[in-house]
């Protein structure tokens, strides 16, 4: 059910604690999915949450939600740009950086490690992540961190806790539109 998967995968964006979130989606028809998504974006739009499809494969699609408007902000920051166009965006703007992060998700089986920027992980441990081949980092949780640990581990508590919150709220009868903070 996609709004359980929204709920596990996807509580800190829509509580806006996060920039965007990403999980794996199994889907019976492509049509169909298709559907719920344009249905989910008409209705989610007005509260600044945005839905994408960045890859399918084999029955499963790798589901992307994020609030629009952090990440154009995110994308704004320093440092972001230049290493973006070094990994080959020319675009920073959302619609065409999401567009050009698609197709290097459907070129390999891989992971682009710059996914993170647009899940709102810092640079630095985009960055730290890369230099380090996923290694040496200084904790790990919702990613492998490599700068500010401290505060990290804060937002980690938070997401975890809203997590925890939206789960028993929905349990409770609440529905993921309910639980969206507008923008």
């Amino acid at each position: 059910m996609l709004e359980k998967q929204l709920i596990e995968h996807c509580s800190p964006t829509l509580a806006s604690l996060k920039t965007a979130n990403l999980f794996t989606y199994r889907y019976a028809e492509e049509e169909g999915l298709m559907e719920s998504v344009s249905q989910w974006n008409r209705r989610m739009g007005a509260k600044g949450i945005r839905m994408a499809v960045l890859k399918k494969k084999d029955g499963m699609a790798l589901v992307y939600v994020c609030r629009v408007a952090r990440l154009l902000e995110d994308m704004k920051k320093p440092g972001t740009a230049e290493f973006l166009k070094w990994c080959g965006y020319e675009d920073t703007d959302p619609e065409k950086a999401l567009i050009r992060l698609s197709r290097r998700l459907s070129e390999s089986d891989q992971f682009p490690h710059e996914i993170g920027l647009f899940l709102g992980y810092p640079l630095g441990d985009v960055i730290g992540f890369m230099a380090n081949a996923g290694k040496n980092y200084k904790f790990t949780g919702y990613w492998k961190v490599y700068t500010n640990v401290k505060e990290t581990v804060r937002m980690f508590e938070k997401y975890k806790k809203c997590r925890d919150v939206y789960e028993r709220l929905w349990r409770e009868g609440r529905s993921v539109w309910q639980l969206t903070v507008a923008a």
